[in-house]
Order: C-alpha cells, then structure tokens, then sequence
C-alpha cells in the first residue's frame, strides 16, 4: 500500500487549522493569478520570473486604506517594496517598514509621513486580511523554487512553512536543508519573509529567515506532544504573529556582521510579565530566573523598549543596570542596533543624579556600583522602572540605603542567569526582588528546561588524579569552612577571600605541581578536547599562577597552542607585564578563539572572561581554582553553550569540567542550591561510562549478532538484506551515533578496552550500511575522529569484506554482474552505486544523470518493499540495456550526449520529428556559450527552446513540462 504524502498528512492539515482561526484561503491557481503569474499564457518559467512577491491589488488598496494622504500610483509602491538589496540588510529594512516606520512624502505640507502597511491594533482581526496559500512558485531566471505554505498579511508573505513527510527520515533537517537552499538560490524571496518554520506533524521547529545556524532553530512548545492542530493554533494565531513582527524580532551587530535573532517563548513570556508587573498599581518588585546562555540580555533589552514605547508608561524613567563595567559598551551597542532613541549612558554617579533631578525621560544604562551617595527622594515618580542584572548581586547595602530610598516609588525588577542560593544571601534576594510572588520568582526558565530545549548543554565534570587535588584539610579550613565564601557571588570579592588562603594559594602556585598540572592537562587537551575540533580554558588562581601556567604549558605545547587573558597593573612584576595585552589584541585573542582551527586553542584565565564571555567552541574548562555557588555556575556555564559546524561534522554534546581543586568532589557544599537544580546542572563523567558500558552489554549484541562468519562477503550479504528496511536502519543510525559521541568523549580511557573489539565491528557495520543506503547524510554525518582511526586499523588486520564493489555500466556487466559471487540484495545495492558513480563520472551526460535518476527511484521502491529483490535487480539490468542502445543509436546518428538527450526527451514526448528539433536547440546551446554562468544567456536560451519544441507541440502545458524536465536534468548534469 502506497504511503502518504505530505500534502494529504500534513500541508492539507495545516491550512485546515489556519482558516479555522481566522486566515482564508487562496488556491494557488488563484494566488498566482493575483501575483501577474497566469499559467494559462505564454511561457510559464517567463511569467514565474515576472511575477510578484505580493498580492499587488489587495496590498494597494490597504496603504490607500491606511494611509489616506497616499497618492503614488500602485507600481510606485510594488516598486519601492522591491527595492530592497537581496540580503539580511534588506530584510532588517524591509522589518523596518513592516512596523510601519517607512515613509512617502506628502507634498501638500511638504514632509514625510509614516507609511503604515499593517495595522497592530487589530483585536477583531477586521482591520488587516490574513491569507493563507500553498505552492507559493518563484523563478528568478536562474532558479525556481516553490514553498509549501505561505501565510500573507495585507498581500505581504510573512511565514513561510516546509512540511515533510513523518515517514522520511530526519524529515525536519530535510526541511530546514530545503529552506538554506531557497535562500541560496533565491534570496529575493526572503526580503519580505521574517519568519519560517519545518514541521512533519509531529515536531515543529521555527526561526527567523537569514539565521538559520542550528542554535538559532527552536522547537515549539505545545502542551501537547505531536499535536499539530494544538502546535499551528497558537503560533500561527494571526495577533501573535503580529506581536512577533512588531516586538519580538531583533537585529544586532556581533563581530562586525548584523545577526538577526527571533525571541522565544520563555522570553516573549517574560517581557509580558515584566511590562504587566510594571503597570501594576499594587506591586513593584519581580524576581526573573533565565539560565544563563538562554538570551537574557536580549529579554532586558526588548523590556525596556516596549515598557518606553508603551502609552500606560506615559513616557516614563527605564533604568538599565549592569553589574560589570566591560558590559556596558556592549548593551550599549545592542540598544543602538535595535534603533532605541533616547538613551543616556550614565558613567559617572553625578550623570545619574543630573538625570534623576531633571526628571530624564528615556533609558540610562549604568552599573549598579554608581549609586553610592544617592539623594534620598531624588525622584519620586511612580513611572520610573528598573530593570537590574545579576539581581542576586544587589541585595547589599547599596540598593536597599541608596537606591530604593533615591527613587521610592520606582518599580524594581531584577533579572539572574543563576537560581537564587539558600543561604542568607539568597534568601535576601528574594526578599527584595520574590516577595510579592508566591514562588519567589515572576517568571522562571530553569536549566532544566533550558538544557530540555537545547538551548544550554549539560555539563559533565570528572576529578583530576588525587595526588594534584588540594588536600580536603587545607579546602577545608581555609575556603569551604569559610562562612563568607557562601552565596559569593563575585569574583573580585572571591579573589579577596583566596588572598588569604595562604597555604592553599601556595599548594595551588608550587613549582612542581603546576608542571605536573600542565603535563596532564596538555595531554589531556590533545588526546580527548583537540580531536573533536574544540577549545579549552585553563583557569588559574591568580594572575601569578596565570603566568606560571603558560611557561609550563609551552614546555608540552606549541607556544601557539595557549594564551592568557587577565586585566594588568601598572605595578606588575616583569613576570605579570610579560602578558600585559592591549584591547585590540585582547579583542584578536577573543574572536580567534571562537573560530575553528584558528589560535589559541587553550586561553588562561582567572577573572577576566569568566563571566558575560560566549564562545560556542569552548568545550573543556580546566578548573585550577576554588569556587562556589554563583561564582562556580557562571564560570562553568562557558563551556554549555551549543555548537555545530556542518563543515567539520561538530555537533557539541555538552560542555566538560575537569577539576584540579577538588570543589566537585563537595558537590552540595559548592553549590548551595535546590539539589533538583544542582541534579540538572552537572553530571559526573562516570556517569557517561555507565551508559556507554549499559548500550554495549543491551544494544551492540542484537547488532553484532549479525556478523556470523568473521565479517566475509556472506555477512555484508545478510547485515544489507536486513537493514533494507528505512525504519531498521533509522533505529541502527540512532543506537550508534549514541555510542559514537559516547565513545568520542571517553576515549583514550583504560575504562573502553573490553569494548573496543565490538565497537570496532559495529562501526564497521555502521560504515556498511551507511555507504550502501545512504547517498547524502543530514544528521547521521560520516564517523567521528578517533572512531575513524580505529576502523582503519582494524580493517586492515581483519578481513572484513568489500563495502561497495563498483561494476563499470557497459557492454560486460551483465555478465559481469551474473559472475559476482554476493547475494541479489548486494548486487542491487552495488549496482544502483555503480550506476551513481558513472553518472557523477560522466557528469556532462545529462542521459546518464537522467539514469541515475530513476535507479534512485528503483531503490525507494526495492526499500519500501514495493519489489522483491529480483524484480529491482531486472530494471537495473534493463536500465543498463537500455543505456547500452541508446549509446549505439547515438553513435549512429552522430549525435553527441547533449543532442541525443534532448532528442530522445521530445521523442519521449510524442514528438513527430524530434531529429530537426534537436539539431535547432543544440544550435541554440552553440549560439549561448556562457548560459550556464549568464542569467541572461539562460533565459535567452530556454526562450529559444521553447519556441522550437512550441512550433512542433501546440499543447502549451505539454511544452512546459517538456522544458521543465530538459533544463532541470541539465542542471543536475552540469551541477547548475
């Protein structure tokens, strides 16, 4: 029984949903009307390029509804809209006018007005028209495109989405592979498009148009698991949408590129919260809790605009408060980005008491340390709102005897990357921030849902070998015992601390010790960090020990390999100034370290970066220095930031601690949280030999079990019979990449050598199975590094049969073929390789491209069970016969491949005299040389072609059609 497809499960679902709340309708046949696209006239692939992005009528007739000073004729508007440059800049302008700040000039008064495109205020959902079509078909001249579902506000795309179907596997990477392609080939479409999302029913991912880094990609969460109805109803409904395009889409510089950034539930939730707390009458304090590397800064930021831009605001006092000087700069530049007016940035306690005085209207962005000395009663409005980082840094004396008593009536909301600790400063936080919530906290995003929706890592820690572990006596006495280290949470207020733990500085600093540290961590680094393609921090204790580190480590290391980072003092020793950077330097080190293969790979730090520092590739945090609660969770949280590099097959698993001092071996002391938030935090590394040593003893064997005569031609027989079945070979893929990554990270470790022999063959079973079903991997990406090494060795000291046994497509294979001494299944899946192969070989053979085609076509249906082995084996035989002849009919007409390929297509077609229209179109080919590089040329070209077959074919759709395939199996021919 033939499956599915995805318009019957989900495409037909998906605009079932959206009418019944509140999107109509368009058919395509009507939408490409509306779009100057008619099918019914002239050359389609002509008319697809001449077509617009918008529903040009309905989009005039809202601006003249709108706006009703506009005069400019429609083409003046269609035209300005289609201005735009085909890039991300053109989209953050393009957002620009969707918020309705574009402008047309009215020359009665002689000025510019804001030219409004969509109504925001529309509750009723009367006041804008939400269309919804499918099959949305573009055509620049080089490419066509056609997405699946296409969502329109007043004639404009907005949302587009890529349905799959659930029985394809990784049918959402599927997806999102098809979206990076149409914004390769056709980056025009997605001026207008903001948004896109990839759903095969069950899953449903989202985005914003012009990211699509694997990071940025985020599931939608319904309480319902798989409920599409439930999914499409709420981030479909026509007012969120406009809540997303008018707030909750951002760009921002970032290393010198603009990025564009989309905000998530948790987040979109909490600026609601927020803004609703503030316009509260009855209460003014608000404690939020998003987990560090979860967006933070961008929910403070998107608050404080939309809290200014709101009328119950009346035009209020918004304080933004960091807790560290080198932030300010940065949230200064995002604030910038984000086109927010009307912001002063307050460096100097003086600015803010100027501001304060003179009643400042706007946003004034400081540092908490800047209110000492605040006048009581300074401002007594009740619209001043005050947004504070950190918050669990501020519940000393400073915001309670300044602050509050400066601004008494001001709303107070404090934002913290960490859970609130149980100690008493923790509970002073909640005092000051949670005390008119029930749970503390007005909005929560814990690690766990964090790391649930990938948008942290988990952390794994292991413990370095005991004899470099701080003895427990001296951690102890003069750090864990310490009532002043709990609940720290600042390093400089850290590092007074360990200034005077003299014995433990000194342990930590001894000669010997940091060698023998250096040595293990050099090894450590090369042997299980470097090979997967990631980066590490060796923290320090102190500057001093910084020093000391790089010395010992360019002993084991090229002195390329490291590099420290830490703030110098005029009064440094010549040891201290020897690593004295200036700002462009440090800003170098910083960017290089966050990009692949370049150095250093190893930075040394000890303050500086341990806080507020992203890079996605570090990975591995050499801890040398006691922390705690908040000091130690923002540390570690470097290294839990995701990664991928689709390039270099990377996808980070979880970041990993390996500790020097000990602190992990005192868990609960060091982090004195809720032990369910601890559980979700950090992981012991034993824990990842557990499950590596439990799916070895429960899943390898049904696995190897397969391989019953030392892995001969017989066994590669049996292992591709039995994974011809799509789902068997999805749970295999699944099982091993588990394995893999597990084995990745534990290796070299004494712990694997019991299961290095079965790991090997299953890997090599892996290898099998991937090479004869798989042509292109998505998730499944090629093995890993070390794994690699280790098949490669065992290869070739087994005998292990050949993979793939390539046969060359001519006169001899049948016999050749008949002669193989492997089972049918084998024979099909070498055969339909082989196929491949000579087509990729003789790549300008559109016939043989054309072949390859339908082996491919051969193969879905021999693995969907649709023909038995023999029958798949017959059609690639006649394929091979039918290559054969055509090769000898060729020869005989003289024709070259790109001739006789397009005679044997219209003769497919019916033609009555292909053999003078073939010869007219390769003429055509002569006469436009470059039409493979030249846009015009191309168009040109099929113009041509299209005429010739058009003066012998008088069925319009039938000349299309027969275009379509001709050009399409070209490209694929000639890698278009």
């Amino acid at each position: 029984m033939p499956k599915p497809g995805e318009h019957k499960t989900v495409q037909s679902r998906i605009l079932t949903y959206a009418q019944e709340i509140g999107w109509t309708f368009v058919p395509q046949a009507e939408a490409e009307t509306r779009r100057g696209f008619n099918r019914s006239s002239g050359n389609i692939q002509e008319k697809a390029q001449q077509a617009s992005l918008y529903f040009d009528d309905l989009l005039y007739q809202k601006v003249r509804e709108f706006n009703p000073h506009y005069t400019e004729p429609q083409g003046v508007l269609i035209s300005q809209l289609s201005n735009f440059p085909t890039s991300i800049y053109g989209n953050r302008d393009f957002l620009d006018y969707l918020r309705n700040t574009g402008k047309y000039f009215y020359a009665p008064e002689n000025r510019e007005l804001d030219l409004t495109l969509i109504d925001y205020s529309d509750l009723s959902l009367t006041k804008n028209v939400y269309e919804v079509t499918e099959e949305y078909s573009v055509h620049n001249g080089k490419h066509g495109i056609r997405e699946d579902i296409v969502f329109l506000i007043n004639g404009i795309p907005i949302l587009v989405i890529e349905c799959k179907n659930a029985t394809k596997n990784e049918a959402i990477a599927l997806g999102i592979d098809q979206i990076r392609r149409y914004h390769n080939e056709t980056p025009e479409l997605f001026v207008p498009q903001m948004i896109f999302t990839a759903t095969e029913s069950i899953g449903f991912s989202y985005g914003v148009t012009w990211n699509l880094v694997r990071r940025n990609l985020f599931n939608w969460k319904d309480e319902e698991i798989g409920n599409l109805e439930a999914k499409i109803k709420s981030f479909c409904q026509p007012l969120y949408l406009l809540k997303l395009l008018q707030n909750y889409i951002l760009f921002a510089e970032k290393d010198e590129a603009l990025n564009k950034y989309i905000l998530r539930q948790h987040q979109t939730i909490a600026v609601e919260k927020v803004i609703q707390r503030c316009h509260d009458s009855q209460r003014r304090r608000g404690l939020v809790w998003h987990t560090q590397g979860s967006g933070k800064t961008f929910t403070m930021i998107k608050t404080a605009e939309m809290i200014f831009k709101a009328p119950e605001s009346n035009k209020p006092t918004i304080l933004l408060m960091i807790d560290r000087n080198e932030l300010e700069d940065q949230l200064l530049r995002n604030l910038k980005s984000l086109g927010l007016n009307n912001v002063r940035h307050a460096n100097r306690i003086s600015t803010i008491i100027e501001l304060l005085e003179n009643d400042y209207r706007g946003i004034i962005v400081s540092t908490i340390q800047k209110f000492r000395g605040m006048p009581k009663n300074i401002n007594t409005r009740s619209n001043i709102y005050i947004l504070i980082d950190e918050a669990h840094r501020t519940t000393g004396g400073d915001l309670g005897n300044y602050l509050m008593a400066g601004l008494p009536n001001a709303t107070f909301v404090g934002f913290t990357g960490t859970p609130i600790d149980q100690t008493s400063y923790g509970k002073g936080t909640f005092k000051t921030f949670g005390i008119e919530d029930d749970d503390g906290y007005l909005h929560k995003y814990s690690i766990a849902e964090s790391i649930e929706d990938k948008t942290t890592l988990p952390l794994y820690y292991n413990i370095a070998p005991n004899e470099m572990l701080v003895p427990a006596q001296v951690m102890d006495e003069e750090f864990l015992n310490l009532a002043e280290t709990e609940g720290i949470n600042d390093i400089a207020e850290l590092n007074k601390i360990l200034d005077r733990a003299v014995n433990l500085k000194n342990f930590l600093k001894g000669d010997q010790r940091v060698d023998s540290v250096a040595k293990y961590v050099a090894e450590h680094y090369t042997q299980n960090v470097e090979p997967l393609g990631y980066k590490a921090f060796m923290v320090a204790v102190d500057r001093p020990a910084c020093a000391k580190y790089k010395q010992a480590l360019d002993r084991y290391l090229p002195p390329d390999y490291s590099a420290v980072v830490y703030t110098g003092n005029n009064n440094d020793t010549p040891e201290l100034k020897a690593h004295h950077i200036d700002g462009k330097t440090e800003k170098q080190l910083r960017e290089n370290f966050a990009k692949f293969g370049e150095y250093p790979k190893i930075l040394i730090v000890t303050e500086k970066l341990l806080t507020g520092f992203d890079a996605p590739l570090l990975y591995a945090m050499y801890l040398d220095k006691p922390m705690r609660d908040h000091t130690l969770l923002q540390a570690i949280a470097r290294v839990n930031r995701p990664y991928e590099n689709e390039d270099h097959d990377m996808l980070k698993p979880h970041g990993f601690v390996l500790d020097f001092v000990g602190i992990f071996d005192k868990l609960e002391r060091a982090l004195a949280f809720d032990s369910k938030e601890i559980n979700a935090i950090v992981k012991d590394l034993k824990l990842l030999k557990t499950l590596f040593k439990n799916k070895m003893e429960e899943q390898a064997p049904t696995y190897l079990d397969l391989i019953q005569h030392n892995f001969n031609d017989k066994d590669v027989d049996n292992i591709i019979n039995h994974f011809r079945d799509q789902e068997r070979r999805k749970a295999f893929f699944k099982a091993y990449k588990e394995l893999e990554m597990l084995y990745e990270i534990i290796s070299p470790d004494a712990f694997l050598r019991p299961y290095i022999d079965p790991y090997t063959t299953l890997s090599s079973i892996y290898n099998l199975v991937r090479q004869a079903y798989t042509k292109r991997v998505y998730v499944d990406k090629a093995v890993q590094r070390k794994t690699d090494e280790l098949v490669q060795k065992h290869i070739g000291t087994t005998a292990i049969a050949a993979i793939t046994d390539f046969v060359e497509i001519n006169t001899q294979t049948l016999e050749a073929i008949q002669n193989k001494p492997t089972g049918a299944t084998t024979k099909v899946i070498n055969l339909i390789k082989s196929i491949e192969k000579t087509a990729e070989d003789n790549s300008d053979d559109p016939f043989l491209v054309a072949m390859a085609e339908r082996a491919k076509s051969i193969q879905d249906n021999f693995e969907n069970r649709q023909t038995n082995t023999q029958d798949t084996l017959d059609l690639l035989l006649q394929e091979i016969k039918y290559n054969e002849q055509r090769k000898k009919e060729q020869a005989e007409r003289g024709f070259d491949s790109l001739t006789y390929f397009v005679y044997q297509t219209l003769e497919d077609a019916g033609m009555s005299d292909p053999d003078s229209v073939s010869h007219q179109i390769k003429q055509a080919f002569i006469e436009h040389p470059n039409w493979r590089t030249s846009e015009a040329e191309l168009r040109e070209l099929r113009q041509e072609v299209t005429f010739a077959i058009y003066a012998e074919m008088d069925d319009l759709d039938q000349v299309t059609a027969v275009v379509d395939q001709l050009f399409r199996l070209l490209s694929q021919a000639y890698d278009l």
